[in-house]
């Protein structure tokens, strides 16, 4: 084995004088080849018809001969009349073998180098060949990388290439330090960045290496950081990172200038358009006086006007932002300018780089096409789509002139990646204990842009299976249209005495009215049976006769001597003033001895429900980020209507808002509202329908743990020494009021993924609307609510701690319940998690 020196060594050949060789090409005499014709050696050496072979003529021959990549030597010496070419073929690579490589794969060092089987052998080559593969690792955080490249000879001139690695410990970041932050703390900053430190869990992430264009990309999410919270003097005064050879690790240093933080003062629209009135675009400006300045804000602005200004016909106009700084008020005054741009047109759209994107996808992201006027603003609103969608790892517009002054091309390049995804999801909760979920999904299905997803899930209490299928963009329009498709069982729990099968389907339609307001239409048809065991029905009068209250709510049989003959509802004993304190219920005693169901539940026993029901939900939202957001409100109003066919008869409408709001050090604050209201149409609700409450109102209490109960169930079975307490059997109406702030866990490395919550809860359910009574065996079972109750606010106080394990999102916590009403079902303590791998 031969190893391949690291600068190519080369021979020029003889040193040629001026003088001129009379030979034709002919008398030219070639040796040394094997697999090259001489023919093919000559053609380098031809002269046109009466030109002499000069000197020069000869060393432009060899210097083309070493740029083939065929030659390794060539020598020119002149023997009597002939011109004699010596040269040494380079051989050809018989196969390419990377040796020692276990982080990366062959296939993706293959794609990186230029050498190939069956090509020819090139030293230069092969350098180049090395410092991209070392370039590779280092990108992987493999600086101790070392790679040798050698070579075996093999029979007829050929040759095997071998890359000998010695791969090394990966060169974790072992610290990312900020110097002069102030506003946003360590880490804040540390969220916006994609490269993360090191730590107890670097096996599972690439991104706590050190890459220098990453590190650029940081410093330009920092810098869009601080624009959107005011710090328009902020600047990155360096950032560099230090390599310790001996721990091999590098520390990054970002230093930053905040400068002071600047509200908005005056915003104006300034027209140099005679037509066009710049009072009347007011209100497509985002920015408002007072607040504080914000960078995205801005943008939207200009995009926002720009469309305005083109729907009157003016689509060459250009909008630009003038911002006029007042350092003494820490104001900025606004002006965005709209002025007629020059006339240019969109010649052409190329597409490149899309080997599994359809073309159609990426052009349906320009609010442009070929022909139409060319608008700067437009084409960044359509690379910042084209990001957004996550079907490329890169992104890049650029344009070139076209045929004609006025006339411009679009380059859009872009690079595929994978966008499906096969998880496998695991979890456990308070509620549903523990549960198992499989799903296969893709986001990009053929390259056409649609969302396809197959799940299923097996847990504890339940199991199901569901399908759903998005077309983003529905008959070519901005339009989002899809169905989802679900079979769901789940089966008796603590506050769920019945067991429930259901499949269906929805249909949805998706309409953007702005950025950040969009109006969704549904229709759905659901198929619900419920079952109860026979012990929980079975009302007999074997036992006995009937129950008997007195007056402070305990019971006794009717069969008892000292109310023999009496009938129901007749009083039975009085007090010193006449008063009855004991009524016979005229309740068989055996329809409630052991625990049976409430009767609101009895009622829909073995019923086929179908609910058929249209609906909408009108959603805004101005988030940061869709995941743990720091920044922004979102709010949604759904309302459904049961009754479009089906035995369900209602309308139903809920509410739930939002608002995050970043403190000071990393604290986010959050602040939410929610209600609803359900009422039937032309009769009672089934139970089932209402409101059921719990935890996700106000924590501290169980899974279906506030609302409206039945109590006649609760005293009779405690009679009998049945620990069971009464059915939650569903409310119509239902408020909730939170306030909860997140902080950073210090004392543990950001690498375990911790916050801290704080957080106050209150809320109320009540107003049931089902059935009062319902007949069985010839009694009459009644419902009875904690009437008195109704209306009483619960309310908490806890702890939480949220963990972003690599298993999956986790919270923990722990509620003290301030109040609650009677029969309410608390549980201090809930957690809930899941994973994907």
């Amino acid at each position: 084995m031969t190893a391949v020196g690291v600068v190519m060594a080369t021979t020029a050949g003889m040193v040629l004088s001026t003088e001129v060789y009379a030979q034709s090409a002919g008398a030219i005499v070639v040796q040394g080849n094997r697999r090259i014709e001489a023919d093919t050696v000559r053609s380098y050496f031809r002269t046109g018809p009466g030109e002499p072979l000069t000197a020069a003529r000869v060393d432009e021959a060899i210097k083309a001969m070493y740029a083939t990549g065929l030659f390794r030597d060539v020598r020119v010496s002149r023997q009597g009349g002939r011109l004699v070419v010596q040269v040494a073929e380079n051989e050809v690579i018989n196969r390419v073998v990377f040796e020692g490589n276990r982080r990366l794969k062959t296939e993706q060092l293959q794609g990186e180098i230029e050498s190939r089987a069956r090509g020819t052998f090139s030293r230069a080559t092969v350098q180049s060949d090395t410092q991209r593969l070392y370039d590779v690792y280092r990108r992987t955080g493999r600086y101790e990388v070392e790679i040798v490249p050698k070579t075996i000879e093999q029979p007829n001139g050929r040759i095997d290439l071998i890359f000998e690695i010695t791969e090394g410990k990966k060169a974790g970041v072992r610290a990312i330090n900020f110097v002069g932050n102030n506003a946003f703390g360590r880490q804040r900053l540390l969220d916006v960045m994609s490269t993360a430190e090191s730590g107890i869990l670097s096996w599972l992430k690439s991104n706590d290496v050190y890459d220098a264009d990453r590190l650029n990309a940081d410093q330009e999410a920092i810098r869009r950081l601080y624009l959107r919270a005011g710090y328009v003097d902020m600047r990155v005064l360096s950032a560099r990172a230090d390599f310790d050879q001996a721990a091999n690790a590098f520390t990054i240093y970002i230093e930053i200038e905040e400068g002071p933080q600047y509200r908005i003062g005056t915003v104006d629209v300034q027209s140099n358009i005679r037509d066009v009135d710049g009072a009347t675009l007011r209100s497509a400006v985002k920015t408002a006086p007072g607040a504080v300045y914000n960078v995205e804000l801005v943008d939207k602005s200009l995009e926002d006007v720009t469309l305005e200004v083109a729907r009157r016909g003016y689509a060459f106009a250009s909008v630009r932002p003038r911002g006029e700084r007042d350092p003494s008020t820490l104001t900025v005054n606004l002006v965005y300018v709209v002025e007629e741009g020059p006339r240019v047109y969109v010649e052409r759209i190329n597409v490149r780089g899309n080997t599994r994107t359809q073309d159609r996808v990426i052009r349906r992201e320009f609010d442009m096409a070929e022909g139409d006027a060319y608008n700067r603003v437009l084409v960044d609103r359509a690379e910042r789509r084209l990001r957004n969608l996550g079907f490329f790892k890169e992104v890049k517009i650029t344009t070139e002139p076209g045929s004609a002054a006025d006339r411009v091309i679009v380059n859009v390049e872009v690079q595929d990646q994978p966008t499906g995804a096969f998880s496998i999801a695991g979890g456990f909760s308070t509620a549903d204990g523990f549960i198992a979920e499989a799903s296969v999904e893709e986001r990009n299905f053929l390259g056409r842009g649609q969302f396809v997803r197959l799940g299923g899930m097996y847990g504890q209490r339940s199991r199901g299976i569901n399908f759903s299928f998005t077309e983003p963009f529905l008959m070519e329009y901005r339009l989002s249209g899809g169905f989802d498709l679900f079979y769901r069982h789940t089966s008796r729990a603590s506050f769920q005495p019945f067991e429930s099968t259901s499949y269906g389907g929805t249909l949805r339609l998706g309409i953007p009215i702005t950025e950040q307001f969009a109006m969704q239409l549904r229709y759905s048809a659901v198929s619900q049976r419920i079952s109860m065991r026979d012990d929980q029905l079975n009302c007999f009068t074997g036992y006995g006769g009937q129950l008997s209250r007195y007056s402070d709510g305990q019971f006794f049989e009717a069969s008892d001597p000292r109310t023999a003959g009496l009938g129901a509802g007749t009083p039975q004993f009085t007090d010193a003033n006449g008063l009855p304190t004991a009524v016979n219920t005229g309740t068989p005693y055996s329809c409630l001895r052991d625990g049976e169901v409430s009767a609101a539940l009895r009622a829909i026993n073995k019923k086929n429900r179908f609910i058929s029901m249209v609906g909408y939900s009108l959603i805004y939202s101005n988030l940061d980020r869709a995941t743990n957001p720091t920044q922004g409100l979102f709010a949604e109003l759904r309302q459904d209507v049961a009754g479009v066919g089906g035995n369900a008869r209602f309308i139903r409408t809920t509410g739930d808002a939002r608002y995050y709001h970043d403190l000071t050090n990393d604290w986010v604050g959050m602040l939410r509202v929610q209600g609803g209201h359900i009422a039937g149409l032309g009769g009672r609700l089934d139970s089932v329908d209402q409101f059921f409450m719990g935890p996700e109102l106000v924590r501290g209490f169980q899974t279906a743990g506030i609302g409206p109960r039945d109590f006649e169930i609760r005293r009779v079975a405690g009679l009998q020494g049945i620990n069971r307490e009464a059915d939650a059997i569903g409310g119509t109406m239902y408020w909730g009021a939170s306030a909860e702030v997140t902080f950073p866990i210090t004392f543990l490395p950001r690498d375990f993924g911790m916050r801290g919550a704080l957080y106050a809860d209150a809320g109320s359910v009540w107003g049931y609307s089902g059935i009062t009574s319902f007949n069985t065996g010839g009694a009459n079972l009644p419902v009875t609510l904690n009437g008195s109750d109704a209306h009483k606010i619960r309310s908490s106080v806890g702890v939480g701690l949220l963990w972003n394990s690599p298993f999956g999102p986790i919270r923990f916590d722990y509620s003290f319940v301030l109040s609650k009403a009677q029969g309410d079902q608390t549980q201090a303590f809930r957690f809930s998690g899941g994973t994907r791998f």
